[in-house]
């Protein structure tokens, strides 16, 4: 009876030996897993999501996509009604035609005032070599008419032809000058009309763009949620339609307790497990800190310079690029809750 009793006094140091042993195990475990990593569950799923606004008044004519859809890049998605935007194509591009008839005119104008500024200044040359001509027989005849060899009557006609001949020369100047000016003038207007021209041009690129507008594509490939627009609604410019995730530029914020960061640098790697795919593998890096703690970007940021001073732990949004298989990243939407664990060493 002796001996069955003191067997139970041995099982039990054993056992508070064995629970002593996992204990330790699990410590030392547990100290060098924390040793070696910074964990969080303050993390989710973010993406870049861009908001598709338009940029043009219109009723909608055609929609080409369904929510949650997938789309790419370009891909047309609504249709505007284009038709008043094709007439003020149209119109820019009349107004267009008829400053470049405009040109045409003023150039034909100084083709033909060339013309007549050259016969004008042929005229100015040969009417100078006349009145050089009565000059020098006016000059004659006064000598001679002293001499007595010609009568008076001779040399006041030499005097009247120099003064024709004069008349005529101011005359064909004078018509010279007004050629060449209106030339000058008529130039000055094919400057403007060119400079109208250019501005025509610019008013058919802008027409030509305000009616590429009524085409709204997908800014870029992923899947279209928060669709705001049904057929024939009337749309204004900075209207939002709809959005698009994109597919491309899913990553992980998660936000860090500012004693956590000492340990942590860019390029560390990261385990992240999702909550709604736990078994999912999915590894990360470590890519870049916000420039500031999350409460300071809130609605209304604390002001520890008023009131009683409470310290409170801030958390600082670390950005942690993942990488995964492409069926793994289909599944990951933005929001989704992750527990992520970096390697500090």
């Amino acid at each position: 009876m002796n001996t069955n009793e003191k067997k139970p006094v041995k099982v039990i140091p054993i056992i508070l030996g064995v629970l002593i042993i996992v204990g330790v195990i699990f410590g030392v475990k547990e100290y060098l897993y924390y040793s070696n990593h910074v964990d969080t569950d303050d993390a989710q799923i973010d993406a870049d999501i861009s908001p598709v606004v338009t940029r043009v008044g219109g009723y909608v004519d055609s929609i080409f996509f369904e929510e949650n859809q997938k789309v790419t890049e370009s891909q047309l998605l609504v249709k505007l009604d284009d038709r008043d935007y094709k007439i003020k194509v149209e119109q820019a591009l009349a107004a267009q035609n008829g400053a470049r008839a405009g040109i045409g005119v003023s150039r034909s104008q100084i083709g033909s005032m060339v013309a007549n500024s050259a016969s004008a200044k042929a005229q100015v040359e040969s009417a100078k070599a006349k009145l050089w001509q009565a000059n020098m027989d006016y000059k004659r005849y006064a000598n001679l008419v002293k001499d007595g060899s010609i009568p008076q009557q001779q040399f006041d006609q030499a005097k009247v032809q120099r003064d024709v001949a004069q008349a005529a020369y101011q005359a064909a100047e004078d018509q010279y000058k007004a050629v060449h000016e209106q030339v000058g003038t008529t130039q000055s207007q094919l400057q403007v009309t060119n400079i109208t021209v250019d501005q025509r041009q610019a008013d058919v690129d802008f027409a030509k763009l305000q009616l590429s507008y009524t085409h709204i594509k997908a800014p870029a490939t992923g899947i279209v949620s928060k669709k705001n627009v049904q057929r024939g609604q009337l749309v204004q410019a900075g209207q939002t339609l709809f959005s698009v995730v994109n597919e491309n530029s899913i990553y992980v914020t998660a936000n860090f307790k500012e004693t956590q960061l000492q340990d942590i640098r860019e390029g560390n790697k990261v385990d992240v497990v999702v909550d709604a795919y736990p078994d999912a593998k999915i590894e990360g890096t470590v890519y870049n800190f916000s420039p500031a703690t999350g409460a300071k970007f809130s609605l209304l940021p604390p002001d520890n310079a008023t009131g009683n001073f409470v310290k409170v732990v801030q958390r600082v949004p670390v950005k942690i690029k993942i990488n995964a298989s492409k069926e793994v990243m289909e599944k990951l939407r933005p929001g989704m809750s992750v527990k992520v664990s970096v390697l500090t060493k």
